[in-house]
């Protein structure tokens, strides 16, 4: 009965301090809708930071990784890779791409690849694009808290009732306050999530002696657990490669980090991110620690992504359990909370507000966007329910899908020749090809890279060469953009000559 209440008691802070950020960060909202919806663009930099690595952070990182690592030996060690790799894109990309959205007011990616290639056809489809493949994504973060809070509440809570209430509490302070109160509240889950997980892994591994006991233990009675591929051969170089490349840029090229380019203040937490990000990877370890201390003393659990909880549960104090697992469950909202804001924002405004109602005052933004709240959070809901799944696979197919809005972003950034015929072909021809090769197992994939992989190469291709052949863009659209960003180049190399001469 004590644990009982314990969990409770967790549970309900867990619920209620969000709760309380958000009707706080709602206070000092100026109630327009560029407020709502990327924060007026005035977000300071240390909020920045841990916004973006809180939403970085998801479920796919703290429960995924131990599945991953449970169950196919140690590719997913990748991780330190694509942390590495989302800083450096974070800066080269997200700077650019946050000075074109104050320069030109832009709010959504639509807004951006819209109006550089001068198609609403390509506004329409990115559109579709982020909204459809950010919803699979937001279905880990409530299956993932929903498994959690099951737990700390030793069943007592059912994962439906779980997932309610997981959904429910994001859509009150998402709904009252808007991106401020995701990033306040993003502290708080940012602190917590990246010393939880490494915390985890140094406390469960005392269970076999020790992190050195554990190596010499699994090196001794699971050596194939160490190695590529795996346990079962399926884990080599190429998912290795897969998942490095399609993890970073499908993250950095969802809705939800687009809007958090976009709501910067200045361009100062650009220049430290890669740095920022490739330090907290350190806290891998910490599933990696979890996960083989798993496969030592509880080998065989059905499903590898409650693997963290099952081991807190049977060798922790339940306090000490459930305090870890509610940093999972906020690695889980602090992604969820994003997701679902950044797919109102992309409904709201790309197609909403520019199709339908182009004079809509803020207060009518506002109420969309809170209703389209609604909508998406009840299909996750929904999703997390009856179509469950491991959730690194499922990650993988979300991520799979943004990563193809990355060719035409780069072109709009680097090339002058690219074209809307040729952003086009690229993510509608790279979008078939992933999806034919993901939901069809009898086509080999060659080098063991995943579907997303040759959906990305087939993107570039035809983006290239359709480009080549196809009419430029105009001279009044091209050279606007050129303009803006050899201006960017400039100021750039004016900081670097500031920083020169103070030292």
């Amino acid at each position: 009965m004590k644990k009982l209440i314990s969990g409770v008691v967790i549970i309900l802070l867990f619920m209620i301090i969000p709760l309380i950020v958000g009707v706080m960060a709602a206070t000092k909202s100026d109630n327009t809708s560029d407020d709502y919806f990327i924060q007026g663009r005035n977000m300071g930099s240390i909020t920045t930071f841990f916004t973006v690595s809180a939403t970085w952070w998801s479920a796919f990182a703290f429960l995924g990784s131990n599945a991953s690592l449970y169950s196919e030996g140690p590719v997913y060690l990748t991780a330190i890779g694509w942390n590495i790799l989302f800083g450096l894109m974070y800066f080269v990309v997200g700077k650019r791409i946050w000075f074109l959205g104050k320069k030109f007011n832009y709010v959504t990616p639509s807004d951006l690849l819209g109006d550089f290639y001068d198609s609403e056809k390509v506004r329409v489809v990115v559109g579709i694009v982020v909204v459809v493949f950010t919803i699979p994504y937001l279905q880990i973060q409530l299956t993932g808290g929903a498994y959690l809070i099951e737990v700390v509440s030793g069943g007592y809570i059912p994962f439906w009732l779980a997932a309610l209430m997981f959904y429910i509490v994001i859509l009150i302070y998402v709904w009252v306050g808007g991106i401020r109160a995701i990033a306040w509240t993003d502290i708080i889950y940012g602190a917590i999530l990246l010393f939880g997980l490494l915390f985890a892994g140094l406390y469960l591994s005392n269970i076999v002696g020790g992190p050195v006991a554990m190596f010499e233990q699994m090196q001794a009675q699971y050596p194939e657990h160490m190695v590529l591929p795996g346990p079962d051969g399926n884990a080599g170089y190429g998912m290795w490669i897969s998942l490095c490349f399609i993890t970073a840029i499908g993250a950095l090229m969802g809705p939800q980090m687009w809007l958090r380019m976009y709501s910067v203040k200045n361009g100062t937490i650009f220049n430290l991110m890669p740095f920022l990000i490739s330090i907290i990877a350190i806290c891998y370890a910490g599933s990696l620690l979890v996960s083989w201390t798993g496969v030592l003393v509880m080998p065989g659990v059905e499903n590898p992504d409650q693997i963290l909880p099952l081991l807190l549960m049977e060798y922790a104090p339940f306090i000490i359990a459930a305090l870890i697992l509610a940093a999972g469950a906020s690695a889980a909202m602090s992604t969820a909370n994003s997701q679902i804001h950044a797919v109102s924002t992309v409904m709201t405004k790309d197609f909403y507000q520019r199709y339908k109602n182009p004079d809509a005052s803020h207060k009518k933004l506002m109420r969309v966007g809170r209703y389209y709240l609604l909508v998406f959070s009840a299909i996750a809901y929904v999703l997390a329910l009856f179509a469950p799944g491991l959730l690194v696979t499922v990650g993988l197919i979300a991520f799979g899908g943004t990563a193809q809005l990355i060719v035409p972003t780069l072109g709009a950034l680097f090339w002058k020749r690219s074209t809307s015929t040729g952003a086009l072909t690229g993510i509608i021809g790279g979008l078939l090809v992933m999806i034919i090769l993901q939901f069809t197992p009898s086509l080999p994939l060659p080098f063991g890279l995943s579907s997303s992989m040759y959906g990305l190469f087939v993107n570039a291709i035809l983006f290239v060469i359709v480009s080549l052949l196809t009419k430029p863009r105009s001279v009044s659209v091209s050279s606007r953009f050129e303009l803006a960003l050899n201006e960017f180049t400039k100021e750039e190399h004016k900081g670097l000559k500031g920083k020169k001469n103070i030292a």
